[in-house]
């Protein structure tokens, strides 16, 4: 252990090092024994390696071969949730709080998918016109979300009463979201992408997950396909449908508070960005060409050609009187895909169903407007189930409609309302010990309201 001072005699060498212009390798490494031996560390041991069988591909006759193998299972849960986007957490949260054994695997090192990794700030269609009056239609855990955003700074604006279509800080909303999965009880592992799925007969019983522990398997009573482009349904081989539409990708720009609006605007560059928490920031949304987001051929080029018409636009704002001080402070480390794969659900809700008075016997969230002022639209639960493979509910954006009411149901807002739905569903499944398409619906809805939904 080294004496304190020691310590800030070692400390103000390391200054004097550093002002004479030597080496900040060696600095850097006293730098890092003082604070190891203050805290008193002890020295790094090799880790062991794990001895384990392997079972590679191979080659024969042309073809790739991957042999059988057992995989070692990681987990045992009552829910399972795969993909910790908007509707993935929504989903983990209410199983959690409806008292079962819940899981989510998420296959980046935090949650909110496109919402905080992909920048899509913008919290569109949280309200709707009610009986004449503005209503908020995202309550429960969206709700819950919200209010903690609204208290600290930076956190979410646009959130006060009579304003609709909030936007929230993307780094605050993953800390909030940790902090409600960790309150909640659900056990969460990052850096997992699920690859397959584990069945018995017409049933998913779970599913397999690579990461860089290895290939392994987590098995389940109920699993909610959460992925956004329904990986999991489409893997077990449930009925559905692709779509093919605008593939975008998000930056932020900083400085925005020190630009001479003038000068640019006479240069034709009005529009710096969307408001956010941060009031020198913007961020900016590039919609990109409608395609296919499951080829990643064509999602490597638009990684590659987003990031450089993002590149130029910046610099061309630089290099314009008045935007000298603009700089391009993030771009999304996830592409904006908005739609891939949708379920054929029991109930394929329209358009046109959406836009008219009308209710559902299974009615489990309501839609907003995205200005506000049309009327909410209700969300039958049979969007949420297969056709025919049990054990399995899906949400948000790969969730049972027609093409036209896409535009509505990849939104964040829809994501974290159907997500609560299909958490809450399964949860009662596995406490009723039944599959989720016998669930009981008066229940469901009642353990919604409970769990302060808004259903109409």
């Amino acid at each position: 252990m080294i004496p304190l001072s020691h310590a800030v005699a070692r400390r103000k060498l390391l200054q004097w090092f550093a002002s004479a212009g030597l080496g900040p390798a060696i600095g850097s490494k006293l730098v890092a024994d003082e604070v190891g031996a203050a805290k008193g560390a002890r020295e790094l041991q090799p880790t062991p390696v794990e001895d384990r069988p392997h079972y590679p591909a191979f080659l024969r006759d042309g073809q790739v071969i991957q042999p059988e193998r057992p995989l070692p299972v990681f987990r045992e849960t009552d829910v399972l949730v795969v993909g910790g986007g908007a509707a993935g957490f929504a989903a983990a949260v209410s199983a959690a709080r409806a008292g079962v054994k819940t899981m989510l695997v998420e296959r980046y090192g935090y949650l909110g998918g496109l919402w905080t990794g992909g920048i899509v700030l913008v919290v569109i269609s949280t309200h709707a016109t009610q009986n004449g009056d503005l209503t908020q239609v995202v309550r429960g855990i969206g709700g819950d979300l919200m209010d903690r955003l609204a208290k600290v700074q930076p956190g979410i604006v646009n959130y006060e009463p009579g304003k609709h279509n909030p936007t929230s800080d993307p780094e605050a909303t993953k800390f909030m979201m940790d902090q409600m999965i960790t309150e909640a009880g659900v056990d969460i592992a990052f850096h997992c992408w699920a690859t397959d799925v584990i069945m018995e007969g017409n049933t998913i019983r779970g599913v397999v997950f690579d990461s860089k522990a290895g290939r392994q398997a987590i098995l389940a009573k109920v699993v909610i396909d959460t992925t956004g482009d329904g990986d999991i349904f489409a893997a077990a081989g449930a009925e559905h449908e692709q779509r093919l539409h605008a593939i975008g990708l998000v930056h932020r720009i900083g400085n925005v508070d020190r630009v001479d609006k003038d000068k640019l605007a006479q240069a034709g560059l009005k529009q710096m960005g969307s408001i956010e928490p941060l009031p020198s920031v913007r961020w900016v949304n590039l919609r990109g060409p409608s395609t296919n987001g499951l080829d990643i051929a064509e999602l490597t080029r638009l990684e590659i050609e987003h990031r450089k018409a993002i590149w130029e636009r910046v610099q061309k704002i630089r290099a314009t009187p008045g935007g000298e001080d603009v700089y391009l402070m993030q771009v999304a480390p996830q592409l904006g895909v908005r739609t891939t794969r949708l379920l054929a659900g029991t109930h394929q809700l329209t358009y046109q169903e959406s836009r008219e008075p009308r209710t559902f016997p299974d009615t489990v969230a309501i839609g907003g407007a995205q200005n506000g002022k049309h009327a909410g639209w209700p969300i039958p639960y049979g969007v949420l189930l297969p056709k025919k493979l049990d054990g399995l509910l899906t949400a948000g954006r790969s969730s049972c409609v027609d093409e036209k009411l896409v535009e509505d149901m990849r939104l964040i807002a829809s994501c974290l309302t159907t997500g609560h739905a299909a958490g809450a569903a399964a949860a009662l499944a596995v406490k009723d010990n039944c599959t989720p398409r016998d669930v009981d619906i008066a229940k469901l809805q009642a353990l919604l309201k409970e769990q302060g939904a808004y259903l109409g």
